[in-house]
């Protein structure tokens, strides 16, 4: 068994500006070159110098222009800024809406960081964060010069309206952080799979743009900005409306958030491991996963499974392996949290008899690692090995687990499994849970386990 990848957004990246601390986390956005004569002459003009860009584009961004903000975080008493984002008012007494990764470093690092907001002509002030929800990746923030002046807001299209496939929606913001603007793309419905709802947005999204709205032909917001998938062309993700609208009516009178906001990232985190676990056994387990086991594989319901298989050419071992991981992750601030992943390799080691299995089989086994994080984050893996008896059938098991240094009660779960009923064959398995709690790691360790048996 190869070692453990245990992916976080790898193919998605978001499309905020991220500081260099993030770029762990998510895919980094591609250095920009010093812009051409050329280039920069046309990021001067603007939208409305864009002999591509259809009337309707043209239409949506001029009435949303004055809703459109930029988003920076800032070194505390400095004019360095350490990452851009967009954002929009949603309401006239300056409330503005972005992503949470694009404010997280100063959500969770108030003592370093401050935000400000500079309009699409130039005007900048100060910003609060009033409330965040970082399970669909939102923040709502509100306007340091309000209550002295009103705000142009844009509005939200109503749930009742629903979207057909392939309408026509433009998405703003702030690429690059070279201007601000539009991008036409098509609304795709709901993403396949996503634990959280997400639109699919078959338009292009680059870094900057995470917070900025998306909007239909009327100008009504129908989404928020927030992935693209960088192993793909115009696919982007978009946190639907009706998430907008509910962190609006419970966050619009909350007082500023002053202190580091780790206990609400735990918070909401807990919450979600809760959620996580119940819909992970409620859905069971695939039936006739191999010919010899029932081996677990979770069915296709928010979870992607992949398979393949090697045929040995120099008389070597053949395997075949099934890996099932998670589009979703939640980001934290630092690292993706709160997902699952379940892999297994089944290995045939008939052609080089069971001297030489039993060797490659144990090395595979040591050779996992169960260290995710950096050492300030996490702490080292505590484990217990065990073999466990299911009826007749004897497994290698090895249950870790590691604690979050700054979100109490939770931990990421590690389960390594290996038959030994087989002299040159068998099934190796691992199953890793991302922010679970302690008791739920011990029902989903239970969960895994027990899914092992002889096929009946």
């Amino acid at each position: 068994m190869t070692p453990a990848r245990l992916r976080g957004c790898s193919r998605l990246a978001r499309v905020g500006l991220a500081a260099c601390a993030l770029a762990a986390a998510f895919a980094a956005p591609a250095q920009t070159a010093p812009p051409s004569a050329a280039s920069a002459a046309a990021a001067d003009a603007g939208p409305d110098s864009g002999t591509m860009l259809s009337l309707s584009a043209r239409k949506v961004y001029e009435q949303a222009r004055s809703q459109l903000v930029q988003i920076r975080t800032v070194l505390k008493g400095r004019a360095s800024q350490t990452s851009v984002g967009s954002g929009f008012f949603v309401t006239p007494d300056g409330h503005i809406i972005t992503n949470f990764h694009v404010v997280s470093q100063a959500a969770l690092k108030p003592e370093r960081h401050d935000l400000v907001y500079v309009t699409a002509d130039g005007r900048e002030a100060p910003l609060t964060i009033l409330q965040i929800d970082v399970l669909h990746d939102l923040a709502l923030l509100k306007a340091g010069d309000a209550p002295a002046r009103r705000f142009d807001a844009l509005a939200l299209r109503p749930a009742a309206r629903s979207l057909a496939q392939g309408e026509r929606i433009y998405s703003l913001g702030n690429p690059l952080d070279v201007g601000f603007a539009v991008m036409e793309g098509n609304y795709n419905g709901l993403v396949r799979r996503s634990f959280y709802p997400q639109i699919f947005f078959g338009g292009a999204l680059s870094a900057g743009m995470s917070g900025g709205p998306a909007l239909d032909q009327d100008g009504q917001v129908i989404g928020v900005n927030v992935a693209r998938r960088v192993d793909g062309e115009q696919v982007s993700f978009l946190v639907p409306a009706n998430f907008v609208a509910a962190l609006l009516a419970r966050g619009r009178e909350a007082a500023p958030l002053k202190t580091p906001a780790y206990a609400t990232v735990a918070a909401q985190l807990q919450a979600h491991q809760g959620e996580l676990t119940e819909r992970f056994i409620r859905q069971g387990w695939k039936p006739q996963t191999h010919p010899r086991y029932r081996v677990p594989v979770p069915p296709d319901e928010f979870m992607r499974c992949w398979g393949g298989s090697e045929v040995s050419r120099t008389g070597g071992m053949d395997l075949e392996r099934s890996d099932c991981v998670m589009d979703t992750h939640i980001f934290a601030g630092e690292f993706n949290i709160g997902a699952i992943s379940v892999r297994h390799e089944s290995y045939d080691g008939s052609k080089i008899g069971a001297m030489r299995f039993a060797a490659r089989h144990a090395q595979s086994f040591r050779n996992e690692t169960f260290t995710r994080l950096r050492a300030e984050q996490q702490t080292k893996p505590q484990c217990q090995e065990d073999f466990v008896d299911r009826q007749g059938l004897v497994l290698r098991a090895v249950v870790c687990l590691r604690a979050y240094k700054r979100l109490p009660q939770l931990y990421d779960l590690s389960v390594l499994v290996a038959t030994l009923d087989q002299p040159a064959g068998g099934v190796q398995g691992r199953f890793d849970v991302q922010g679970v709690s302690f008791a739920n790691a011990q029902r989903l360790t239970r969960h895994y386990l027990e899914a092992y048996e002889w096929v009946k």
